[in-house]
């Protein structure tokens, strides 16, 4: 138990799977520092991170943010993100993946109500003891229903609806939400991740060295080595994998053309971007798209 959240080592709940209409995957689990994300991924679902030890990073669209335990980290389908933990001991977390389907809400204002917290500019919540005993009572009485000896299929319809309260509890107290971002080591340390972030929001746009120097005020040298120092990529690299998870995502969850994918995440021919996406990902566009979705063309 970790302030009151139940917990028990690589233990899960599943309800159906990603490719049906209503799923949901919860994973009490710890991962370790020497087991950290490459690359910010994306999910085509939702994702709910609880951290249950003492502290982590969490990057959103490239920015760091410092997360503590207990803290709740929302991630909407295709958020770039990846979690960052501490050297030492492994770190513990539960996370909750899930999709709902429209047509389990009255109207599509109570669904997009219910998931709006996931759409805030700095999806991370921080409660006070007493409003996170709040939501973790309805984590424990799911983790508790999960345990039961009734039929599965009442099981499944009982954690539903535990879910969508705690959902709902996690709306109402959106204003006691007292996460505030820490600030950054120094002003050059603000400046990459500034770009690493307007990377991730003009990634369909021709962006180059130059370009960016220019309009961060920095040399282009100096950028570069930086750049690489500060994320532990260069910025060709960085580019190009914002825009191949942006294609990954469009590709799994779209019916657009695969030219069409490629002109909107800022490649400048359907070869560069089957150049680059093989080189990445160890397998064509096409190849891909069939083995990850039945979104065929």
């Amino acid at each position: 138990m970790h302030n009151n959240l139940l917990y028990e080592q690589n233990y899960q709940i599943k309800i159906n799977t990603g490719e049906d209409s209503l799923f949901y995957h919860f994973d009490y689990d710890e991962r370790s520092y020497q087991v950290n994300m490459d690359f910010q991924h994306f999910h085509s679902f939702y994702e709910i991170h609880i951290l249950l030890s003492p502290k982590a990073c969490h990057i959103i669209n490239g920015i760091p943010y410092d997360i503590k335990m207990n803290d709740i980290v929302l991630l909407r389908p295709s958020l770039l993100h990846k979690t960052v933990y501490s050297p030492g001991l492994p770190s513990k977390r539960l996370i909750i993946s899930f999709i709902l389907p429209e047509s389990f809400f009255l109207t599509d204002l109570a669904f997009q109500s219910i998931l709006k917290p996931f759409y805030n500019a700095v999806p991370i919540y921080r409660f006070d003891q007493t409003k996170t005993a709040i939501l973790n009572h309805v984590l424990n009485e799911i983790f508790e229903l999960s345990k039961k000896l009734i039929p599965e299929e009442l099981k499944k319809i009982l954690i539903h609806h535990k879910f969508v309260e705690f959902l709902h509890k996690l709306w109402e107290l959106d204003s006691h939400n007292i996460y505030i971002k820490e600030d950054f080591e120094n002003d050059l340390n603000r400046k990459i991740y500034d770009i690493t972030f307007y990377i991730h929001n003009h990634y369909q746009e021709d962006i180059t060295l130059e370009k960016l120097a220019k309009q961060f005020y920095i040399s282009p040298y100096y950028l570069s080595h930086q750049f690489k120092k500060i994320t532990g990529y260069t910025l060709t690299h960085y580019i190009q994998m914002t825009r191949i998870r942006n294609a990954q995502f469009a590709l799994i969850n779209t019916h657009s053309k695969i030219t069409e994918i490629a002109s909107n995440c800022g490649f400048t021919s359907f070869s560069q971007f089957n150049r680059v996406f093989q080189k990445f990902c160890m397998v064509s566009p096409s190849d891909f798209r069939k083995s990850n979705q039945p979104y065929h063309e």
